[in-house]
This record gives C-alpha cells, structure tokens and sequence, in this order.
C-alpha cells in the first residue's frame, strides 16, 4: 500500500471520526459544550473549534494559501451549527486534497511560517500530512475525555471498525 492510499484512509477516518463527534456534541446543550472544563482549550467547543483551525492551517500550508489568524486557539465559530457546517466542507476539501495527490508530490518539501515560531520552515508534504492526521486525532482524544465525562458513551472510535475498511473474502 502506497503512502498515498494510507493518507485516504486518514482522511476517510478523519471525517467519519468527525461526524460522529458532532452527532453526539449536538445533543449537548451550547451551555454545557462551551463551559471551561480546563483542557487546553477549555471546552468541548474550544476543542473543536482548534482541531477545524489546525486543519485549515495546515491545508492553507499544503496548498499554499493564506489563512490568516491570530492565534491557535482563535474562535473561528462560535455559532455550534456553523462550527458542524464549516467542518463538514474542510472534510470535504481535505478528501479532495488528499485523494489528488501522487506518491511524488508526498515526497517534496513544502516551507512554510510557523504561527507559534514565527520563523520559516522546510519539511517533507508527507511528514506535514502524518502529523496533520496525528493533530487531528490527539485533539479529538481530549474531547473525547470532556464528552465522557458528561456521561455520553462515545462509542467505538478505533479506525479498524469505520465502515467499509475491513476486507472480506481475504484468505
């Protein structure tokens, strides 16, 4: 299997993992989604909030594009139902992405000004675009902790049970 096909798993992973999470976040009331729980991004709405900026931070990097914010934990939304719509379409572009590049394109540099550093930096696309996914799921495992201790079950997150991977017939 290609790096490529690996990062259209990611990517496929990624937006199942999301959709889940604002399925069960919408039965959260907007009170309780945006209390400070102390995490480091104090909320379940904070949380969400950083992982759809990361995500589009680092897309903007990828595709080299200006996205310009202030900060990391920059509200981009504050509205719930606009927070599921926006992400909702940077999925939707990160698939696209993802599923257009080749296996030599993951193998060049990209450079690209850190927010946090200040400073330039030069890396390898496909080591940028593990990390992208490895942000992706860190984050949502802090909210996954906030949302568990409201009581919600948030069921099964392991990326070997998202629909369609498992390989039948295989002997």
């Amino acid at each position: 299997m290609s790096q490529t096909e690996r990062f259209n798993k990611q990517a496929q992973y990624n937006k199942w993992m999301n959709d889940h999470f604002y399925r069960l976040c919408g039965s959260i009331s907007d009170e309780e989604r945006k209390r400070d729980k102390g995490a480091f991004f104090k909320s379940i709405h904070g949380t969400l909030n950083h992982i759809l900026l990361g995500d589009r931070l680092w897309m903007s990097r990828f595709q080299s594009t200006n996205f310009d914010i202030k900060s990391l934990d920059q509200m981009l939304y504050s509205d719930y139902a606009e927070l599921k719509k926006q992400r909702a379409i940077t999925d939707k572009n990160i698939i696209r992405y993802i599923e257009a590049l080749t296996d030599d394109e993951i193998n060049h540099p990209i450079t690209f000004i850190s927010k946090v550093k200040q400073s330039q930096h030069i890396y390898i696309l496909s080591d940028c675009i593990l990390h992208f996914f490895q942000h992706q799921i860190h984050h949502r495992g802090q909210a996954s902790t906030l949302i568990s201790q409201l009581g919600i079950d948030i069921g099964v997150t392991d990326m070997m049970w998202m629909p369609g991977i498992e390989k039948t017939g295989i002997v």
